[in-house]
């Protein structure tokens, strides 16, 4: 691929004809503003990284196979690593036979790729508490992201409230964080559980899981907006990524001031 400066030069020294120059900037979407890449489709924002930490990630739900495909190979041209999320075994499959270097994780539904080996880049590490077995997707989807950002991450799962001495066992190691992510659908209590227990930030994420009255993650959402115990922040239901993404702010942060 090459950038508008190389291509105006080219034709310039006459190595290369307006005509060809043409359709090389509409094929490699330069020239559409800045950090921006026209697919047509689809508006890549490959500035991104160099404004937040962090590159674009690709939404994989109601994209086509083909569309998360084309996404992710224009992106593996602009930086080190890729994430899509909330992509199907089906679209991962085709994703994964198209591009080298894809892993596909089941569990959480996601995409990645990286240019070299991932690495813990920060500081501490974030803890990612599960109730229950059944909330395990979102719970992943937040940790895999939070891993994508270079942070550490210590699963803590099946420790809902049903069941609270297993909570109480590996409350050393979620002490430990510099920020906990708690996943719970049903009711939703864990959230508040966990924040009367620990001094350290907790990233609430309600999940779709329980029954009628669940009202697909509303009840336990509402529970934890109203939570009683302070020090919580609360992303929307199954949000696994954006509490991922948020705890792995956190953990960067606290690395600086380390």
């Amino acid at each position: 691929m090459m950038d508008l400066e190389k291509i105006l030069k080219l034709v310039q020294t006459g190595d290369l004809d307006v005509e060809e120059a043409k359709k090389q900037i509409i094929k490699d979407g330069v020239g559409h503003g800045p950090g921006n890449l026209d697919l047509g489709f689809a508006q890549l924002d490959i500035d991104r990284e160099k404004r937040t930490g962090f590159p674009e990630v690709i939404f994989g739900e109601g994209k086509t196979a083909e569309q998360i495909e084309t996404i992710f190979r224009r992106l593996t041209e602009h930086t080190d690593r890729v994430l899509a999320t909330r992509v199907d075994a089906v679209k991962a499959a085709h994703v994964v036979a198209a591009v080298e270097g894809v892993t596909y994780h089941e569990t959480a539904r996601s995409l990645t790729w990286f240019k070299r080996p991932l690495l813990k880049v920060h500081d501490g590490y974030i803890a990612v508490v599960c109730a229950g077995t059944s909330d395990l997707p979102v719970a992943e989807e937040a940790a895999l992201t939070a891993e994508c950002l270079g942070s550490h991450v210590e699963r803590i799962f099946d420790v809902g409230v049903a069941g609270i001495h297993r909570l109480f066992r590996r409350l050393d190691l979620i002490r430990g964080a510099n920020a906990i992510v708690v996943v719970a659908g049903m009711e939703g209590a864990l959230a508040s559980v966990v924040g009367g227990l620990v001094s350290k930030p907790i990233v609430a994420v309600p999940t779709s899981i329980g029954y009628g009255a669940n009202l697909a993650g509303i009840a336990p959402l509402l529970s934890m907006l109203n939570s009683c115990s302070p020090g919580i922040s609360v992303v929307n239901i199954d949000n696994g990524f954006g509490a991922g993404y948020y705890a792995g702010l956190i953990n960067k942060n606290m690395s600086k001031r380390a």
